[in-house]
This record gives C-alpha cells, sequence and structure tokens, in this order.
C-alpha cells in the first residue's frame, strides 16, 4: 500500500524570527561544533554560483549542504550587494530540512533571520571563549547591515558592549545604523566614527561585517589584547592574519578551499597552513573553532594577545538551528502546510 507524503511545513520570516527566540543560538552552535569535533555533525562539499547583476553589482548564490545530530538539510543563502541601496537586505535565502528516513523535504523556512543570527552566534561563542563577555565594554563596527545589528544585539544581551564606535563607507547608513540602536539598544552609547583607524583603535573588539574586497586593517590598529571578528571579506589585511598572537578559524578545508577570501589564497600560495600542517615560513592557523570551545585549545591567550577570530561559515550550523526552530514549530502547531 503506497503511502501518502507527509505535508510540507513552510515558516515564513515572521514565524522564524518568533520561534528563534525560544533557541539559546550559542547553545546550537556550540553544540554542532562539538558535534564536528566528534563526528556526529559535519557539513557536504559547498556549492556556489557567481555571477554579474545588470547593475554591475557582484551577485551570487550559495548551496550548504550539512547534518547535525540525525538532522539532514541544507541552507540556500543569495546576496547581491548593491541590494541595501534598494533598501533591500543584502542577503535572502531559504533553509530546507528532510526526514531522516525517506530523504523528503519535510519543512522549507525562511533562512536570512537564521543565517544571521548563526553568524552572530558563531562570533559571541568564539569571543566567550577568548575573554569573558561582561568585560567587553568598547566595539568598533565596521559596516552597518544585518550582520552588524544582530551581533551587536546578541552581544547586549548577554551582558557586553556599553559603547560602540560605528563606521560605514555611506554616511547616512552611519546615522540610521546609530539612530536604530539608540532606539533598540538604549544601554550602549553610540559613536559615529570619522574613519575605520579610529573606531578600531578605541576598541576592545572590532567586528567587521562589510563586504569590501579590498584589505585597509592592518595590525599595528589592533591594541594590544584586543579581538577581530573577521566576519566579512577582507577587511583584515595581510599582516593582521599572519601577525596576531592567536588566529581561528572554523573550518581550514573551507577557508583554504576559498580563493575569494585572502586566508585562501594566502593558502595557496603555502603562505598560511592549517592547525595540523606545519611549513617553512608559513603561519599556521592555531586552532579551528571547535577546538577552542571544547576547551582543548593548549596556548594560554594572555591579556595582551590580540585574536583573530575567522569564520567562513558552516551550513551545520545553519541546520543545527533550523532543527530546534522546527521541532518548537512542530510542538506548537506552527506554520503554513503546503501541498505536495
Amino acid at each position: 500500500m503506497q503511502t501518502e507524503p507527509s505535508p510540507l511545513r513552510y515558516l515564513d520570516g515572521a514565524a522564524v524570527k518568533s520561534l528563534c527566540a525560544g533557541v539559546d543560538p550559542l547553545d546550537a552552535v556550540t553544540e554542532a561544533f562539538l558535534g564536528v569535533r566528534a563526528n556526529r555533525s559535519g557539513v557536504a562539499t559547498e556549492a556556489a554560483l557567481r555571477w554579474t547583476a545588470p547593475d554591475g553589482a557582484a551577485a551570487r548564490s550559495l548551496v550548504l549542504p550539512a547534518w547535525h545530530e540525525g538532522a539532514y538539510g541544507c541552507k540556500i543563502i543569495n546576496a547581491s550587494v548593491s541590494n541595501p541601496d534598494r533598501g533591500l537586505p543584502r542577503a535572502a535565502g531559504l533553509i530546507l530540512l528532510y526526514d531522516t528516513e525517506t530523504a523528503e523535504p519535510v519543512c522549507i523556512m525562511e533562512g536570512a533571520h537564521i543565517s544571521a543570527l548563526r553568524t552572530a552566534a558563531v562570533s559571541v561563542a568564539a569571543l566567550r571563549a577568548v575573554r569573558p563577555l561582561p568585560t567587553v565594554d568598547r566595539v568598533a563596527v565596521l559596516g552597518t547591515g544585518v550582520q552588524a545589528r544582530t551581533h551587536l544585539g546578541l552581544l547586549a544581551a548577554h551582558g557586553a558592549v556599553k559603547s560602540a564606535s560605528v563606521y560605514d563607507l555611506s554616511p547616512p547608513r552611519s546615522q540610521a545604523f546609530a539612530e536604530e540602536l539608540r532606539a533598540s539598544l538604549p544601554g550602549i552609547e553610540v559613536v559615529i566614527a570619522a574613519d575605520p583607524e579610529s573606531a578600531v583603535r578605541s576598541a576592545q573588539v572590532t567586528l567587521a561585517t562589510t563586504t569590501t574586497t579590498t584589505p585597509y586593517v592592518p595590525l599595528d590598529w589592533l591594541p594590544e589584547g584586543s579581538v577581530f571578528l573577521n566576519v566579512s571579506l577582507d577587511d583584515a589585511a595581510e599582516d593582521v592574519l599572519l601577525g596576531a598572537e592567536h588566529l581561528f578559524v572554523d573550518d581550514w578545508h573551507l577557508v583554504s578551499e576559498d580563493d575569494t577570501r585572502l586566508l585562501g589564497r594566502l593558502a595557496k600560495a603555502g603562505r598560511a597552513t592549517g592547525p595540523d600542517t606545519r611549513a617553512p615560513g608559513a603561519r599556521q592557523v592555531d586552532a579551528d573553532l571547535a577546538t577552542l570551545l571544547s576547551g582543548a585549545y593548549e596556548r594560554r591567550i594572555t591579556p595582551t594577545d590580540r585574536t583573530v577570530i575567522n569564520p567562513f561559515g558552516m551550513g551545520v550550523h545553519d541546520v543545527a538551528l533550523a532543527s530546534r526552530v522546527h521541532a518548537l514549530a512542530c510542538d506548537q502547531g506552527t506554520g503554513v502546510f503546503l501541498p505536495r
């Protein structure tokens, strides 16, 4: 007897955002890192489609398949760098989850909020492993998009950030961002920086969330004891990546295979190697984030050491977070059911 396929649950952006409020994103991404370390979770080969939009802007579509603790799925995340000028989010996408036995899609959910939240959660979880969050008072923010807002909100929710020095190439965007922060996070003093150097030099933590492909932040801008969260592509110059006392990545294979980012290009040129490989004249990445978050990183991080956290972005974190959202949706009967 043929079994009827189960309905396909769809969760729109509002539903996803509401359900995410009931999930601890730092716990979700930490669990996923530890799952990867224990071979209970992982990622498959990613696919990237890149093109030039009619307006000349760089556009792309990424597909990130992954599994986590018995959940299987993928994220499809698309972006065009000119979207903010249109009044649109730079990135938009979907997350699909599959039935473990039949491999049927069981849920489609809006992916941009989860993508932003898991990215911020990876940054904050890694930062928490390096510095106690309540001691992080001053943050520099380079770029004023969704990632910047999500990171600051998550940092503030965990007792960090008393002041933020904000810089964006567009002064109107900086002003709008500052006004939005003052309304949404009134406990944070917001200052618009005249240039990126003054912002970085004033901060214990720098959050880079731009779309630049031209490195511009040198090592001597980073104060002693500071942390550089290199969330975006190429804000950090070579000497930051090669010269900071500690350098962490989420997945060396993904980083080293992507020559659209500086660290990947340094790897291909033989000037940077992974945590398990030494080479004469090459900077060895100190550890992956799974090692750091598990407590297995053996080198002491002193109060004056400069640390770079360089996450590539792993689909396993999207699947881990999305699977928790899906479980809540099932418990609460949330979503729209689509016929197959």
